[in-house]
C-alpha cells in the first residue's frame, strides 16, 4: 500500500474505534441467559482497532521510498470472498455459527492461497469451534448452534 492512503486509513480506523467505544457505552451491560453482555463485543473491538489503527500509522514512518508500481486488482477474488461474506451473513442462523464460520473460512483461505487443504480444514476447524466453545461455554453466552437436523 501507499504511505499516504494507510495514514489517512489508520487516522479513520483510529475514528472509528472510538465510536465503537462510545456507543458501545450506550448498550445494556447484561442480557438474559448470558454473563457477557452485548456492550462487551463492540467495546472489544473499537479498542483492537485504536490499538492496530495506532502500529499502522506508526508502520507508515517505517516505508522505504520505492519507485511507484501498479498493483493488478483482482476482481475474481474479491468476489468470491464478498459473496461467501454475503452468504455467511444470510446462512448464520439456519446452519449456525460452526458450520457456516467453517465454510466461510475454508472459501476465503482457499480463494486467498489455492493448495495446503490439510492447513486450511485444520485451522477453519480449530478456529470456528474454539471460538464457539470459548463463547458459549466459557464465557456462556450465546450464538447459533448447530443446526436441529445435524444433531
Amino acid at each position: 500500500m501507499s504511505k499516504t492512503f494507510d495514514r489517512y486509513s489508520s487516522i479513520i480506523f483510529l475514528v472509528l474505534g472510538i465510536g465503537f467505544i462510545f456507543e458501545s457505552s450506550k448498550i445494556s451491560q447484561s442480557a438474559y441467559g448470558s454473563n457477557v453482555g452485548p456492550d462487551i463485543f463492540p467495546k472489544f473491538l473499537g479498542i483492537i482497532l485504536i490499538l492496530l489503527s495506532c502500529r499502522l500509522f506508526y508502520e507508515t514512518f517505517k516505508y522505504a521510498n520505492k519507485e511507484k508500481r501498479k498493483d493488478i486488482l483482482d476482481y475474481k477474488k474479491f468476489l468470491i470472498i464478498f459473496v461467501s461474506a454475503i452468504l455467511y451473513v444470510v446462512l448464520l442462523e439456519t446452519i449456525g455459527y460452526v458450520i457456516t464460520t467453517f465454510l466461510f473460512l475454508l472459501i476465503s483461505f482457499q480463494t486467498m492461497e489455492k493448495g495446503s487443504w490439510l492447513k486450511t480444514l485444520l485451522i477453519s476447524g480449530v478456529f470456528s469451534y474454539g471460538i464457539y466453545f470459548l463463547f458459549v461455554e466459557v464465557l456462556e453466552g450465546t450464538l447459533p448452534g448447530f443446526p436441529v437436523w445435524f444433531n
